[in-house]
């Protein structure tokens, strides 16, 4: 969604934002971004690294504008990645820039995603790629985050970080692609960055004919008519709106206070669920076991 496309009415502006790109020295951004986020109200999470940068933010349509703009000016962050949505309320409950080795997590030291990266598909053309008998279509989510929601005949790594996700191709590589002709494999996240780093390393691992959804469900649930979607569920996003629909709405689902996990309608009709205690996915876990979705 670009900046003239959010809702006028919408009181808070929320931008989701990534951009791989060389930062020789990310600790000196640190303090000046988040004096800027701090002196405009800005919340949220941002993520600095050398690799580059990436985040959530949300606050007054106008200090939005001011930080991303500040962004933008970074080395080589001119075309940033951002996609908008707007918020009746603010959706999180403080601001934090952290330096990161990494900023999304595989664990792959040699992948570099300015080196080499999958084919970007547009959302108008997706439907087109993931119906194609020839295509594997792969969810890079986490469990949790696949389980609300997913695209039709998407294979679910069943994966509880993302770092997980080598070791799990690595493992199935066969299984997946035979030993026949290559199939083409698409893959999809929540935002496109975790595809940044999975196309990449499914290139350096030799697959050929790798492709990638452009600005991933996010943009896919805002381009693609409802009537004409393949997307099954609701899409978990990492704030306290939790999960969005078609339109980038608002879902239905609410977060578990105890281990941070989705809890849809049903699972709020459990005898496991207790608000603000447990829900059915950490129904009888230790308190220390119980981590918060990440």
């Amino acid at each position: 969604m670009s900046r003239s496309d959010v809702p006028s009415d919408a009181p808070i502006r929320v931008a989701a934002l990534y951009r791989f790109a060389r930062f020789p020295d990310p600790a000196a951004l640190r303090a000046p971004l988040l004096q800027l986020c701090l002196d405009r109200g800005v919340r949220g999470t941002l993520l600095l690294a050398g690799e580059g940068i990436n985040g959530t933010i949300a606050g007054a349509p106008d200090a939005i504008d001011a930080v991303i703009a500040h962004i933008r000016a970074l080395p080589d962050c001119a075309d940033l990645d951002v996609k908008y949505s707007g918020a009746e309320a603010m959706p999180f409950d403080r601001m934090k820039v952290r330096l990161k080795r990494e900023i999304v997590t595989m664990g792959e030291p040699d992948i570099d995603p300015l080196h080499t990266v999958g084919t970007y598909v547009d959302p108008k053309d997706w439907n087109a790629l993931i119906s194609d008998p020839d295509t594997i279509l792969i969810d890079t989510r986490n469990d949790y985050e696949v389980a609300i929601g997913a695209f039709e005949g998407a294979i679910d790594p069943k994966t509880e970080k993302f770092r997980d996700f080598p070791a799990w191709f690595r493992e199935r590589r066969d299984e997946l692609l035979g030993s026949g002709k290559q199939p083409k494999v698409a893959m999809y996240c929540t935002g496109g960055i975790r595809c940044e780093k999975s196309t990449a390393f499914l290139k350096q691992e030799g697959v050929d004919e790798v492709f990638h959804l452009k600005g991933g469900i996010l943009n896919y649930l805002e381009t693609v008519p409802e009537t004409q979607s393949m997307w099954e569920g609701e899409c978990f996003v990492f704030d306290q709106r939790v999960a969005i629909r078609h339109g980038l709405a608002t879902g239905t689902h609410s977060a578990c206070a105890a281990c941070g996990r989705p809890v849809s309608e049903a699972d709020r009709a459990s005898p496991l669920y207790v608000e603000g205690e447990s829900c059915p996915a950490c129904y009888g876990a230790k308190a220390e076991d119980r981590g918060a979705a990440a």
